[in-house]
């Protein structure tokens, strides 16, 4: 998938330093998100984002700029059981998930984050998977829009505490 300046694709071993590097930018100017001494685990995985890809079905997506620069990135679960969250959603059957959306700061307002929901979409469209699943924070009320825009329904059955925060599922049909 594209836009006018970016394309989708997986991710390259080159990239995910710079993956992780963004996933740990973006989430650490958060509001109301924890910040890396307090919850120091979850920011080792976001700064090692490229190591889910070591795990069967699971890939890094990135989307780059015409300057070759990774302006975004998510992983992509084509098998719930590798979701690696709390709560209910690694059990779900038949399902995709996505999780780790960050889009540089500098190339907000780009569709960039659009773009890889989309790609995450049609990716578990192809797997012929019957639903996908995703958790945001309150943090996030930019993404939990997009997702409502893009069909994801909020489900409180995959709702679950990451250590003191909140964090909500939604589930979209396919």
């Amino acid at each position: 998938m594209t836009n006018k300046l970016h394309i989708v694709r997986n991710a390259k071993a080159e990239d995910f330093v710079p993956a992780g590097e963004l996933m740990v930018n973006v989430y650490s100017q958060l509001d109301g998100f924890p910040k890396e001494d307090e919850q120091p685990a979850y920011y080792h995985l976001l700064r090692n984002v490229g190591d889910f890809t070591s795990k069967p079905d699971t890939e890094l997506f990135v989307a780059v700029g015409p300057n070759g620069n990774v302006d975004g990135a998510v992983v992509f679960f084509g098998d719930m059981q590798y979701y690696n969250s709390g709560g209910t959603a690694p059990q779900e059957k038949n399902a995709a998930g996505f999780r780790l959306l960050a889009v540089n700061p500098d190339a907000r307002g780009a569709g960039i984050g659009k773009l890889l929901t989309e790609h995450c979409i049609s990716r578990a469209k192809e797997l012929k998977l019957r639903q996908i699943i995703i958790h945001t924070t309150g943090a996030m009320t930019v993404a939990w829009k997009m997702y409502e825009k893009l069909g994801f329904k909020r489900s409180e059955d995959l709702d679950f505490m990451q250590e003191k925060l909140p964090v909500f599922g939604f589930r979209m049909i396919l």
